[in-house]
C-alpha cells in the first residue's frame, strides 16, 4: 500500500503517496494523512506546527525515532504531498530510554517562502554541549532546519544557528518579516529566552532572557516557568505564563522525592518589538529578565491560591484586549482524582474577568475570539462514551459559559490497563491527550478546512494517526492501491 521515498538527508521512510484531485465517492480514502506519528506527535506548547500559504497547508509532526516530518495539502486540487523527513533528532535513538517528545517540531515560513522547523531539544546534554550559562541540562539538541527551496518540503538542511539547549520552541513572524524564536533555555531550572532574526532565519541574535530562573529565597527549590507566546496587534507579542515550583528533591512541599508538576497563578506581559519595550497589561514597563517578585507585583493576572495550573494559549482580540486560557484544579498533573476545570480569562480594560467553572471541558486545543464570541476547538475524552471527540465549544458571553458545538472527529475507546503506569499517568492533566489523542495549536493563517493537527494513538499501537481537521471534519487522503 505504501511507497518508499529517500530524501536528501539519506533517511528512508514510509509515506502515503499524493492523491488525485477531488476523490470521488468510489475512491478508498482515509481520514488521516499519515500513520507514522510517534510519541505525542504534536502539542499545543510547540507552535505553530503548521502554516497555510498560497492555498497550501504545510504541517509538521514528530515521526519515527522522534525525528521531524513535514507534509503538505493542496486545497485547490485536493492532493497531499509527503510526509518527508525534515531533520534528524538526537532524541529517540536509544531504545532503552522512554519516549521524550519534547523535540516536536515548530514551523514558520519566512517572507521568501523558505520553510523553517525548530526541533529536537529538551535542554541539551552537558557532555555534548558543555555548560549552559542560562540554566541546566536534560537531553536532546535544539536544531533549526530550513527547506532547500521555497515552499518545497522534499529537501532540507540544518543551519546550526540556535543554541542546543532550547525546548518548547514557539516561533512568531512579524509583519515586517522579522522572526522571533521563544523557548526555555535548558531544563526546568532555566531562563526563558527569545532570539530575533532580521534575515529570514539565516542568523539569530544572541538569546535574551525574559523570565528568570533562580534559587528561591527559602533555598528549598528554584523559580521556574512555563510560557505561551503569540503575535498581538501590529508590532506586539503577548506572553502568558505560570509559575512552576521546582522543588529540591526531598523538599518539605515535595512529597514525591523529585520533580513535581506543581504550578500556580497566571501572568501576562507584552512586548513592543518596534520600540523594544516590555510592559504589563496596563502599560507599566517591565525590566528583563522578569523575576518571581516582579511578576507577582506587576504581571499577575489570576491568583489561583492552592489550586494548580496548566497554562494554555494567550492571545489578543481585534481591539488588542488579551485573553488567557488554562486548566486549574487540585494537584494537576499527577492526581487522577480531584476537580479540574478548563478556565478562560479576559482583560476588560479594568481587570481580568473569568470563571474557573464555565462549562468548558478538559481537552487540548486552541481558541478564537471575536467580540463576545469565543470558540474553542478541543480534543478530549468524552467521559460518557470513553471516545475521543474533536469539536467546537462556543460562548456568546465573552467566555463566561460554553456549550458544545459541532463534533468534527471521533475515534477510539480510551482504555486504562490496571497497574500500567504508562497508561494511567496520561489520564492526568499533564498528559491528558495521551494515549487517546494529542492536538496542536491552530495552524498559522489557517484555512477553515484545515485548522488543527490531531494525533490519534489507536489502542495497542505504538504509532499515531495524524489528522488535519477543519470545519468540515478531517481532510481525507486517498489510499494507495494494494
Amino acid at each position: 500500500m505504501n511507497k518508499i521515498s529517500k530524501g536528501l538527508l539519506g533517511s528512508i521512510f514510509i509515506f502515503l503517496a499524493g492523491c488525485s484531485p477531488n476523490p470521488s465517492n468510489g475512491d478508498a480514502t482515509t481520514p488521516y494523512f499519515a500513520e507514522n506519528g510517534f510519541g505525542e506527535g504534536v502539542a499545543v506548547v510547540q507552535h505553530p506546527a503548521g502554516e497555510h500559504v498560497n492555498g497550501i497547508t504545510y504541517v509538521a509532526y514528530q515521526g519515527p525515532n522522534e525525528d521531524p516530518y513535514v507534509a503538505a495539502y493542496n486545497h485547490q486540487n485536493g492532493t497531499w504531498n509527503g510526509p518527508f523527513q525534515a531533520g534528524t533528532s538526537i532524541l529517540g535513538k536509544d531504545p532503552t530510554k522512554k519516549i521524550d517528545s519534547h523535540g516536536k517540531p515548530t514551523m514558520i515560513i519566512d517572507d521568501e517562502g523558505y520553510i523553517h522547523i525548530f526541533y529536537g531539544g529538551h535542554g541539551g546534554d552537558k557532555l555534548l554541549h558543555g555548560d549552559n550559562s542560562l540554566g541546566g541540562h536534560h537531553s536532546g539538541e535544539n536544531r533549526h532546519a530550513v527547506s532547500l527551496n521555497p515552499y518545497d518540503i522534499t529537501s532540507w538542511r540544518d543551519l546550526n544557528n540556535v543554541p542546543p539547549f532550547g525546548t518548547y520552541n514557539q516561533a512568531i513572524k512579524m509583519d515586517n518579516g522579522d522572526i522571533y524564536l521563544f523557548y526555555r533555555h535548558g531544563a526546568h531550572r532555566s531562563d526563558w529566552v527569545y532570539q530575533k532574526s532580521v534575515d529570514n532565519g539565516l542568523t539569530f541574535a544572541k538569546p535574551v532572557s525574559f523570565l528568570k530562573s533562580k534559587r528561591r529565597d527559602d533555598d528549598i527549590g528554584s523559580d521556574s516557568w512555563y510560557a505561551s507566546v503569540s503575535k498581538g496587534l501590529n508590532d506586539e507579542i503577548v506572553i502568558g505564563f505560570d509559575y512552576h515550583y521546582c522543588w529540591d528533591r526531598g523538599a518539605p512541599r515535595n512529597n514525591r522525592g523529585g520533580h513535581s508538576t506543581e504550578r500556580k497563578n497566571l501572568y501576562f506581559a507584552k512586548f513592543d518589538t518596534k520600540n523594544n519595550i516590555w510592559s504589563n497589561v496596563t502599560g507599566e514597563a517591565l525590566q528583563l529578565p522578569i523575576t518571581k517578585d516582579v511578576a507577582d507585583e506587576k504581571a499577575l493576572a489570576v491568583n489561583t491560591g492552592e489550586m494548580w495550573t496548566f497554562n494554555g494559549m494567550t492571545k489578543v482580540d481585534a481591539s488588542g484586549m488579551p485573553h488567557i486560557n488554562a486548566y486549574i484544579g487540585e494537584d494537576i498533573g499527577w492526581q487522577i482524582g480531584g476537580p479540574k476545570h478548563a478556565s478562560y480569562f479576559a482583560w476588560n480594560g479594568e481587570g481580568w474577568v473569568g470563571d474557573v467553572k464555565n462549562g468548558l471541558p478538559i481537552g487540548r486545543g486552541d481558541f478564537l475570539v471575536d467580540g463576545e464570541s469565543v470558540r474553542f476547538l478541543l480534543s478530549g475524552i468524552d467521559p460518557k462514551t470513553n471516545k475521543t471527540k474533536v469539536g467546537w465549544w462556543e460562548s456568546q458571553n465573552s467566555g463566561q459559559s460554553f456549550t458544545r458545538g459541532d463534533v468534527l472527529l471521533e475515534f477510539g475507546d480510551f482504555k486504562v490497563a490496571p497497574g500500567d503506569e504508562i497508561l494511567t499517568r496520561p489520564k492526568s492533566l499533564s498528559n491528558l491527550d495521551s494515549p487517546g489523542s494529542a492536538a496542536s495549536a491552530f495552524i498559522k493563517n489557517a484555512h477553515p478546512d484545515a485548522r488543527m493537527i490531531i494525533a490519534e494513538k489507536p489502542d495497542g499501537s505504538e504509532w499515531r494517526r495524524m489528522y488535519l481537521v477543519g470545519d468540515n471534519g478531517p481532510v481525507v487522503r486517498l489510499k494507495d492501491p494494494d
